[in-house]
C-alpha cells in the first residue's frame, strides 16, 4: 500500500509541467510527510459550465476518498488506497474510476521494511524494528501517482455553501516490482506522461479503456534507500526526513543494503 509520500515540488513547476489552465483554492506548502486526510495537490480536468470547454484544474484533495453516497466522511481515513485489480468494480470506487480520475504529483513515497529475522535481548527474542524506506524515481524527475476523486456533500449544509462540499482522493496502487518487492508487496500505480491527457478527459468512461492506460512500472525505473525513523510520526516534517541513512545507522546495515 501507500501509507505516506513527499511533495515539495512548487506550484509554478507543477503548472508548468502539467498545463495547468486554473490553479484553485488553498493548495498545500512542501510537506515531507503527507499522511492521510491532508490536502494533497492534484491534477484534474472539469468541463466549465458555462463554456463547455475542459479545464485543466491544480485543487488540493483531501487523501482519503468519501464516496458520494457516503453518510459518514470518517470513512475516507480507510480509503486512501484503490487496489488497480477491483478499482473498476469496488462499490466505493467505480464511479470515481469511471469518471473522476487525477494525477497525485510526488517527489516519492515511503514503505516500511519488517526484517524476517528476530533479534534477541538479554537472550529473550523480540521482533526486529521495521526501516523505512523512501522510494523515488531513478531519474530524480517527480513520481505521477494514478489517482481518483470524488465530490461529498454535507446534508446538513445549503449547496450554496462551498464548506458543504468534501473533495477528497485515493491512489491506485499495484503488485510491487522488482526491489521495490522486497520491500512491501503493493506499490502506488505510477502513470506516465504519454497518458496523462487520456487519464484526465472525462469524456473517457470505458473502464476498460482507462485501465488499458495504466503500465507496471518497468523494474529498475526505481530506486529506494532507507531513511530515518522520524518519518514514523506524522509530527515530524522536514526535508530531512528524505535524507539517506548513514550505513552505520541503519538497523540492519549491509543486509538491507542487498534489497536494492
Amino acid at each position: 500500500m501507500c501509507g505516506r509520500y513527499a511533495t515539495w515540488t512548487s506550484t509554478d513547476d507543477l503548472v508548468a509541467e502539467f498545463d495547468i489552465d486554473d490553479v484553485l483554492g488553498d493548495l498545500p506548502g512542501p510537506d515531507y510527510n503527507v499522511a492521510p486526510t491532508v490536502s494533497v495537490p492534484a491534477v484534474l480536468e472539469r468541463t466549465h459550465k458555462e463554456t463547455n470547454q475542459v479545464r485543466r484544474r491544480l485543487s488540493p484533495l483531501v487523501w482519503g476518498l468519501v464516496p458520494s453516497w457516503a453518510k459518514d466522511p470518517s470513512i475516507g481515513s480507510r480509503l486512501i488506497n484503490a487496489r488497480l485489480e477491483t478499482v473498476a468494480e469496488k462499490p466505493a470506487f467505480r464511479k470515481a474510476f469511471s469518471t473522476r480520475r487525477c494525477l497525485l504529483p510526488a517527489n516519492g513515497y515511503y514503505e516500511w521494511y519488517t526484517p524476517e529475522a528476530a533479534t534477541q535481548v538479554l537472550g529473550r527474542p523480540v521482533k526486529a524494528k521495521k526501516q523505512p524506506f523512501f522510494i523515488h524515481r531513478a531519474d530524480s524527475e517527480p513520481l505521477v501517482m494514478a489517482g481518483i476523486y470524488e465530490i461529498w456533500r454535507d446534508p446538513t449544509k445549503s449547496r450554496d455553501d462551498d464548506s458543504a462540499w468534501l473533495r477528497t482522493c485515493s491512489v491506485i496502487t499495484t503488485e510491487a516490482t522488482d526491489a521495490v518487492g522486497h520491500i512491501h508487496d503493493r506499490m502506488p500505480m505510477v502513470i506516465g506522461k504519454d497518458a496523462y491527457d487520456a487519464w484526465l478527459d472525462p469524456s473517457l468512461t470505458d473502464t476498460d479503456a482507462a485501465l488499458e492506460l495504466l503500465a507496471v512500472t518497468k523494474p529498475g525505473a526505481l530506486e529506494a534507500y532507507a531513511v530515518s525513523t522520524e518519518v514514523n510520526s506524522v509530527k515530524n516534517n522536514d526535508r530531512s526526513l528524505v535524507q539517506p541513512l548513514a550505513e552505520s545507522e541503519e538497523g540492519s546495515g549491509g543486509a538491507q543494503e542487498t534489497l536494492l
